[in-house]
């Protein structure tokens, strides 16, 4: 058995798809095919199940995923132990996000570690959801609250801070927000609240604001909107800095916290190379977000509601 072929098969029932898996592997969709078909020869059963969703797996194929995730992990590390860890990280990592942390934190602190390790590969994949690490959609992950099923290791990052903002303008052109039920009289702007992925994320229905008649399951859509004057929204104070038109409200009132976390697959604990750039990753968003936090702290003073 190569461990080519267990490659190839790890990347099809992750991506459930012959397509998918190709473009992972960067090869021909009719060769990941051909491969899979090899390894079901050389295993004597069937490894895949097309249906109408996909490739899934079937019993075999679920019991070699063990072995050939073990076999991957003992991979990475003796690439890692060959090479040595003395100098720079390289090679690709992907991490996944909410798209506020994606937009607002990620993009310089990923760039800074890249200024300090130059043959590091970083994307960073920012969906409204969580990410299924087994299936390997991302390398690590940074979530709103730590999971607490699958086998993973879980770290809190930082507390960040949320709070209620409209635009100058708007404020300007409607009633004064005094107290929070005079949200009621104002148009919200929030999540879809069939999509909300996390319930740390209803915050509108935390404050019991009404209806939300602008809604996204983009935190950047939200910001968008509010910046262009059409309501009232929960924004993170981090985000803050970047939208110079918005003003935040009712600050004695509504002052929410929550926590990112950083979440990876409980077999990367083995590899040095996950473990620095977990920490890496970990402390500078701590540093950005204080930094972030102490700027709007800076030009809110004398302005806040």
């Amino acid at each position: 058995m190569h461990w080519d072929d267990l490659r190839i098969f790890l990347a099809v029932a992750r991506d459930e798809s012959l397509s998918a898996a190709g473009r992972r592997l960067r090869i021909d969709p009719a060769t990941v095919g051909r491969r899979v078909g090899r390894l079901e020869q050389e295993t004597g059963a069937a490894l895949f199940v097309k249906s109408p969703q996909g490739y899934a797996l079937t019993d075999a194929g679920q019991r070699l995923l063990d072995h050939a995730q073990q076999a991957e992990q003992a991979v990475l590390a003796a690439q890692e132990g060959i090479a040595g860890q003395a100098g720079g990280l390289s090679g690709q990592i992907r991490i996944g996000a909410p798209d506020g942390v994606a937009n607002f934190l990620l993009p310089q602190v990923c760039a800074r570690i890249l200024d300090a390790n130059p043959e590091l590969e970083i994307q960073i994949v920012a969906l409204p959801r969580l990410f299924n690490l087994s299936r390997r959609e991302a390398d690590m992950a940074v979530t709103v609250s730590a999971p607490t099923a699958g086998r993973l290791l879980v770290q809190k990052i930082t507390d960040y801070r949320l709070h209620l903002a409209a635009s100058h303008d708007y404020m300007a052109r409607h009633d004064p927000i005094a107290a929070l039920r005079d949200l009621k009289a104002h148009r919200m702007v929030g999540y879809i609240p069939d999509m909300i992925f996390d319930r740390e994320l209803d915050y509108l229905g935390e404050l019991d604001a009404g209806p939300v008649p602008l809604a996204s399951n983009s935190v950047l859509v939200q910001l968008h909107w509010l910046r262009q004057g059409a309501g009232v929204g929960i924004v993170h104070d981090f985000a803050l800095p970047s939208a110079p038109e918005l003003r935040r409200i009712l600050t004695d009132q509504v002052a929410l916290t929550r926590s990112f976390h950083l979440v990876r697959h409980a077999d990367d604990a083995r590899l040095e190379r996950m473990n620095r750039l977990a920490t890496l990753l970990a402390e500078g968003l701590r540093q950005e977000t204080a930094r972030l936090e102490a700027e709007l702290d800076k030009m809110s003073q004398g302005s806040d509601a």
